[in-house]
C-alpha cells in the first residue's frame, strides 16, 4: 500500500467543526435557556458553509466540487465497481451536496426565525412577524430531516469501514489514504494561502452579514400623550 494526501487541512477543520455545530445547535435548541448560544452557533455556521462553498472552486484537488460531482456517469460507473477514483465515492458525493444543501436550508430559516416570546433572529428583523413564525415551523421541522440525513451519514461510514473494509474516517483525521501500489492516483495538490486567505475573508464578510447588526435600529414609537381627564 502507498500513503496519499487526500484531504487538506481546511476541509478537515470543516468537516469537524461542522460536525461539532450540528451537535451543538441539536443541543441547545432543545434548552429553552441556552437559545441566544443555538442562534450564535448557527451564525458560525454560515461563515462555514460560505467558506466551504468557496473552498469547492478554489481548494485543493480533492475539496473542488467538480472533482466529486455526481454525474449520471460517474454513479454508474461506481455502481459497476469500474469507479476507482479518491476522495468522495459518486454515492458519497450526494450525501454531501444533499447535507451542505440541507446546512444551509436550515441555517437560512434559523435567521429568519422568531419563537414569538423572547428570540428573534438576527435577520427577522428584514421581514414581518407572520412570516418569521412561520419559517421558525419550518426550521424546526427540517431539524428532524437533517438529523435523518445524519444519520445515513453515519451509517455509510460505518458500512463501509466493517463490511466494504474502507475507512472514511481515518483519511478525514490526517488527510491521507492507503492505496494500492498499482494504483497510480495524484496526490491532492492546488490549496495556496492567499486561496485560503480569499476563503476565510469571504466568510468572515458572510458572518457580518448574518449577524444582522448593520440593520438599522427601528424608530422609536411616537409618544403618546395621556388625556388630561
Amino acid at each position: 500500500m502507498q500513503i496519499i494526501k487526500v484531504w487538506d487541512l481546511p476541509v478537515r477543520l470543516f468537516h469537524w467543526l461542522l460536525v461539532a455545530s450540528i451537535v451543538a445547535l441539536f443541543i441547545t435548541g432543545k434548552m429553552d435557556d441556552a437559545i441566544a448560544l443555538h442562534g450564535k452557533i448557527g451564525v458560525f455556521v454560515v461563515g462555514l458553509l460560505v467558506f466551504r462553498l468557496l473552498w469547492g472552486f478554489i481548494g485543493s484537488t480533492y475539496a473542488r466540487f467538480l472533482q466529486f460531482f455526481p454525474t449520471p456517469a460517474r454513479i454508474l460507473a461506481y455502481l459497476k465497481g469500474e469507479w476507482h477514483g479518491l476522495g468522495h465515492n459518486p454515492l458519497g458525493a450526494l450525501s454531501v451536496f444533499a447535507l451542505l444543501f440541507l446546512c444551509a436550508l436550515q441555517t437560512g430559516l434559523g435567521l429568519f426565525s422568531y419563537d414569538e416570546i423572547s428570540f428573534h433572529g438576527p435577520l427577522a428583523a428584514l421581514i414581518g412577524d407572520s412570516l418569521a413564525v412561520r419559517l421558525t415551523g419550518w426550521h424546526q421541522t427540517l431539524a428532524y430531516v437533517l438529523l435523518t440525513f445524519v444519520g445515513l451519514h453515519v451509517a455509510s461510514i460505518v458500512f463501509y469501514r466493517f463490511v466494504k473494509k474502507h475507512d472514511l474516517l481515518l483519511p478525514m483525521l490526517t488527510g491521507r489514504a492507503e492505496v494500492p501500489e498499482n494504483v497510480k492516483p495524484q496526490p491532492a495538490t492546488g490549496a495556496s494561502i492567499p486561496a485560503l486567505l480569499l476563503a476565510l475573508a469571504v466568510a468572515a464578510l458572510a458572518l457580518w452579514a448574518a449577524c444582522g447588526t448593520w440593520i438599522p435600529e427601528p424608530p422609536p414609537a411616537a409618544a403618546v400623550e395621556t388625556p388630561a381627564w
